[in-house]
């Protein structure tokens, strides 16, 4: 089981950017592959983005291709969710989490022994 702390959530208006980090402790993210999910009010988790193993396929869902950028800080043993041209859409609680795979131009699941951390959460208004 992985612990990860998701970080920089905040409120933004239309247009706007963030910089989501999920930081892992006690062992090497680049080891694993890696999703983000958003947890929209009064709607499931889904996931929106994964990357794989190291620095290799990038994986992201329809609603945030284009606008959103998945990535590894190896330095800070991290993986980032760089948010563009947020919309009110893109509110919610994003979390991130060990997925399986990230690949084909597809996202593996959660494994089981996984849990969620508290997230962080994203406010996009006027």
């Amino acid at each position: 089981q992985l612990q990860l702390a998701e970080s920089g959530g905040g409120l933004v208006h239309p247009g706007g950017s963030l910089r989501l980090s999920c930081v892992a402790r006690g062992v090497t993210l680049n080891s694993y592959a890696v999703g983000w999910f958003r947890q929209a009010p009064g709607k499931e988790r889904e996931e929106i983005a994964c990357i794989a193993t190291g620095h290799e396929e990038t994986v992201y869902t329809k609603a945030v291709k284009g606008r959103f950028t998945i990535g590894r800080d190896n330095a800070n043993n991290a993986v980032f969710l760089q948010m563009n041209s947020l919309t009110p859409e893109d509110t919610g609680v994003y979390y991130c989490a060990r997925v399986y795979y990230a690949q084909f131009g597809s996202c593996g699941t959660v494994p089981a022994s996984e849990s969620w951390g508290q997230g962080t959460q994203v406010t996009v208004s006027t």
